[in-house]
């Protein structure tokens, strides 16, 4: 393999680039030079994407959701943390907001991260 010039992606065209030569480089022996490419491409890959599609935090219904799910909580315990039956309801439907108290809930009893349940 030829030495060549590593150098940051700036641009969307860089950056395709880049991705097609980690998909040249998958199936390379472990411990290789070609190995040792795809990680330092791997890496400025990753950057470059951190910096141009930043991940926005979930909607907060679909927060609440996931982590009840992955928690297993039933309707009737999840209820009982929002104030009813009819509350959850509500709230589930986007016919309520979530109140500040909800809010210090959620986060203190399912750790849902304020950023989630704060973002519009």
């Amino acid at each position: 393999m030829s030495e060549m010039i590593i150098r940051p992606i700036k641009s969307a065209s860089q950056y395709e680039q880049v991705m097609a030569q980690i998909d040249q480089l998958l199936d390379c022996p472990p411990n290789s030079p070609e190995a040792d490419l795809l990680e330092v491409l791997s890496i400025l890959a990753d950057d470059y994407e951190n910096k141009t599609t930043p991940i926005l935090p979930p909607d907060p219904i679909d927060a609440i959701r996931y982590q009840a799910d992955e928690l297993g909580l039933s309707s009737k315990e999840l209820a009982a943390l929002l104030g009813g039956k009819n509350r959850l309801s509500e709230v589930l439907n986007r016919k309520r907001p979530l109140t500040l108290k909800m809010i210090k809930t959620l986060f203190q009893q399912l750790h849902i991260p304020a950023e989630s349940l704060l973002a519009a």
